[in-house]
């Protein structure tokens, strides 16, 4: 039995959301005491950085993977230089939050820089767990994949550390697809890093699976950053791995950037064969009928 790319992809996009109502919101006594367990597709009440946004839709991370999703969904692949093109004319008029890595791309593709080399420094966890739209892609072609997954992140995130994750997580998507249990898919996967600080941070996450999410989370840190967010992660999937809805709550309910983090783990659990997600968070995605269109288009190609 194999896995189905689509609900990989759909399942980034419901963990983005979950996400809104609460990223970036650190104090998790905060989160219970006004939502008690988040288990439904929120606004953003609690912080101040998705003004306008409603219920069900996307963060910032979650809209530049709508973006990748309709570039591949036109083009059949993904081109590199494209898609750069796409993301800066996009991303001029964007109303979201800009964060820091969208800022510094913008000014280096404004200052002329190639767009291969115009991408951040930020080590931010998000450039990496973006990467579900490529399934539908590549899927069946585990090296053109992981390629491409290192390229989408090089575009915005020109870290080592987030393009060794990148890697990372798509060749665990690859071994969950085929069937392989996330937690060994995870670590076969690190053990092929060439990175040496990422299998190391996948160990940590690993190692942790016994512990409460929260307090898990909060030990390795609640940041964006991929020395953080890619513990954190791991360890959800660890502790929570067979089942979606559940690995996806704990997430929320940990703080901070948990869009980054939940998109991580539900491009990874979304893969495994079997994997279900809640018809109440696809309905209540806003982005979900463009979503099945694109994805439906890719499959008639």
């Amino acid at each position: 039995m194999s896995g189905n790319p689509k609900t990989a992809i759909l399942a980034a996009f419901v963990a983005d959301s979950l996400a809104l109502g609460v990223h970036w919101v650190y104090d998790t006594g905060v989160i219970a005491a006004r939502h008690g367990r988040v288990n439904s597709l929120l606004r953003p009440e609690l912080a101040p950085y998705h003004r306008g946004k409603e219920a069900g839709d996307l963060t910032h991370y979650g809209d530049q993977m709508l973006m990748l999703l309709r570039h591949v969904a036109a083009n059949g692949a993904f081109d590199a230089q494209a898609f750069s093109s796409e993301w800066r004319a996009g991303m001029a008029s964007y109303s979201g939050y800009m964060d820091q890595a969208s800022r510094q791309t913008l000014a280096g593709l404004d200052r002329g820089v190639p767009a291969l080399d115009a991408g951040s420094s930020s080590d931010d966890l998000s450039g990496a767990a973006r990467l579900a739209p490529l399934l539908a892609v590549y899927a069946t072609r585990p090296e053109a994949l992981v390629q491409t997954a290192g390229l989408q992140a090089r575009l915005t995130h020109n870290s080592p550390l987030v393009l060794a994750s990148a890697e990372v997580l798509a060749k665990s998507c690859i071994l969950a697809l085929q069937g392989m249990a996330p937690v060994a898919a995870l670590e076969q996967a690190a053990q092929e890093s060439r990175d040496f600080t990422v299998p190391d941070l996948v160990r940590r996450g690993l190692a942790a699976r016994g512990m409460d999410s929260q307090a898990a989370v909060k030990s390795f840190g609640q940041s964006c950053s991929t020395t953080s967010g890619l513990p954190g992660a791991v360890q959800i999937v660890a502790r929570h791995g067979q089942d979606l809805a559940t690995a996806l709550v704990e997430n929320v309910m940990a703080g901070g950037d948990s869009a980054a983090r939940g998109m991580f783990v539900a491009t990874l659990l979304g893969s495994m064969p079997g994997a279900v997600i809640p018809e109440e968070w696809l309905h209540g995605l806003r982005c979900r009928d463009e979503a099945l269109a694109l994805l439906e288009r890719i499959e008639l190609n």
